[in-house]
């Protein structure tokens, strides 16, 4: 994903100043901050483990943060109270796709229709490819919140980790007369990179923690 992004940001005549890789994860949070420092802003597509350090690195180099990263939820909070301390920015999302963004409102307005009508059972299926890590996804768990909302009840999920799948998500509702599916598939993971660059673009100059879909809702009220 980091390889996408730069080359989706070069081919939009932007500069990419540095790449931090795994093979740099002895360096101190202090050392990386010193390499950040006067870029426009750093984009985090590593491990959820390393998201904390990546944060404080941009906090002190004064660079806002775009986190791709999923998995990391368990420490938000420490997130959050280190963009705080530090006067930082940072936006993360459970998907950076701007299709999946508007999946998302399909998926919620559907919601709202069916808390209305008795007989219909929500679920929630998601596959990836064999290398993602955390099950169920950042996005289903994201879907899976946004239908209890409407729906007041648990939504069950089932997670497929094989080969080469880029990501698919489908949200249904069941009865015993017929079941509807909303289904979002993604073809590579160029629209992740895509989205990551427009939330990029949108961080610089901006102070606080946001969350993907305030970028998008931005973008929407403007149309």
């Amino acid at each position: 994903m980091g390889q996408l992004v730069a080359t989706l940001a070069n081919a939009d005549g932007d500069e990419v100043g540095i790449k931090v890789r795994s093979r740099d994860a002895g360096r101190t949070i202090e050392e990386i901050a010193a390499q950040l420092r006067d870029h426009d802003v750093a984009v985090d597509f590593s491990v959820a483990d390393a998201v904390p350090a990546h944060v404080e690195a941009c906090s002190l180099a004064a660079v806002p943060l775009v986190i791709g990263t999923t998995g990391w939820n368990s420490q938000e909070l420490r997130v959050r109270q280190i963009i705080s301390e530090h006067g930082g920015a940072l936006v993360y999302g459970a998907n950076f796709s701007l299709g999946v963004n508007l999946f998302y409102r399909i998926a919620n307005y559907a919601a709202s229709l069916f808390q209305e009508v008795d007989g219909y059972a929500a679920f929630i299926e998601e596959a990836h490819h064999s290398r993602k890590r955390d099950a169920p996804s950042g996005t289903a768990l994201r879907l899976r919140d946004l239908l209890a909302n409407k729906l007041a009840r648990d939504i069950p999920i089932s997670s497929t980790r094989a080969g080469h799948i880029p990501g698919t998500h489908r949200v249904g509702f069941d009865s015993a007369a017929d079941q509807i599916v909303l289904t979002h598939m993604a073809r590579s993971r160029e629209g992740f990179a895509a989205g990551a660059l427009v939330a990029a673009r949108w961080v610089i100059g901006k102070k606080g923690v946001y969350e993907f879909s305030q970028v998008i809702d931005e973008i929407i009220s403007k149309q």
